[in-house]
């Protein structure tokens, strides 16, 4: 079993760069990449989704991918067209002497605004073949998945164990409620006798088809033998589930809306303070182990 809870990090470097890589994950209903890296090394992000979209079939994932020059710049660097530079502040200085010469006092311009001029950043430095850089990521990235796997398998074991646990609890309470519907059975037949008897000693206009016909329906009403019988098959389908090594979190999802359908019927049906008191516990149960099949791969 996978949980979809996962983190992995790591550090690589080569061809004049360092980078750091920051892999994680949470639940979700479908897969959902969302990925932050450089969009100045050609061609990059999506071969980084297509791999990441082979070995992660569910979660909230995230990739964060930091590349910086061995000199400290960090990914692409900028390059300077100091021609272009002294050009453009000469232009802004004659611009603002004939601003102040006709009285109108102009808003002094940052360094970001000098940057947007055309020709200031020289787009040369964006031509650099990216190339052997993007192989050497791609290189790397099998060693980060490992790891986030690795991860993601080690919560997934736990995670079984807790779900086989609490499976073995819904056994449990399925065996007992089975005991205590045989036990129930006694009670409900005399308490049943005892209201015919009142009932035909207070009038005779009582129709015996009608009587019949009403105690066959009160006795199928209060049958809890399919229910407790789905519960079994229920735990038998989840412990094939867990043991079957592939993703199964939706089937589980399933089954535990099935599962909580046969403990509310069973609470309904119940007519017994012990056998709702089992049918309460089994949806507490029930509850709590679709919390946890929520981060199920």
């Amino acid at each position: 079993m996978i949980s979809m809870t996962g983190f992995a990090a790591r550090r690589g470097a080569g061809l004049g760069y360092s980078w750091t890589w920051d892999l994680r994950s949470v639940n979700g209903k479908g897969l959902d990449l969302r990925l932050r890296v450089p969009d100045w090394i050609d061609g990059l992000e999506a071969l980084l989704r297509a791999e990441l979209q082979k070995s992660i079939t569910r979660g909230n994932v995230s990739l964060t991918l930091k590349v910086t020059q061995e000199d400290g710049r960090d990914e692409a660097a900028f390059r300077l067209n100091e021609a272009a530079l002294g050009a453009a502040l000469a232009a802004l200085g004659r611009v603002e002497a004939a601003a102040m010469f006709s009285g109108v006092t102009l808003r002094q311009p940052t360094a970001s605004d000098v940057l947007t001029l055309r020709g200031v950043i020289d787009a040369t430095a964006q031509e650099t073949d990216t190339t052997p850089l993007r192989q050497a990521l791609l290189a790397d990235l099998p060693a980060l998945l490992a790891d986030f796997h690795a991860m993601r398998a080690s919560e997934g074991r736990a995670l079984a164990a807790v779900l086989t646990a609490q499976l073995d609890r819904i056994a449990s309470l399925t065996a007992e409620a089975q005991t205590e519907t045989a036990a129930r059975a006694a009670t409900q037949a005399d308490t049943l006798r005892e209201a015919v008897a009142r009932l035909l000693s207070a009038t005779d206009a009582v129709d015996p088809a009608r009587l019949a016909q009403e105690l066959a329906l009160l006795a199928v009403k209060t049958d809890v033998t399919e229910e407790l019988d789905r519960l079994a098959a229920h735990v038998s389908a989840a412990r094939a589930h867990l043991a079957e090594g592939q993703p199964a979190g939706r089937k589980l999802d399933f089954l535990m809306q099935e599962f909580m359908r046969e403990a509310n019927t069973l609470c309904s049906k119940a007519q017994s303070l012990a056998l709702t008191r089992i049918g309460l516990d089994l949806k507490t149960v029930i509850d709590q182990m679709r919390e946890q099949v929520q981060n199920v791969e």
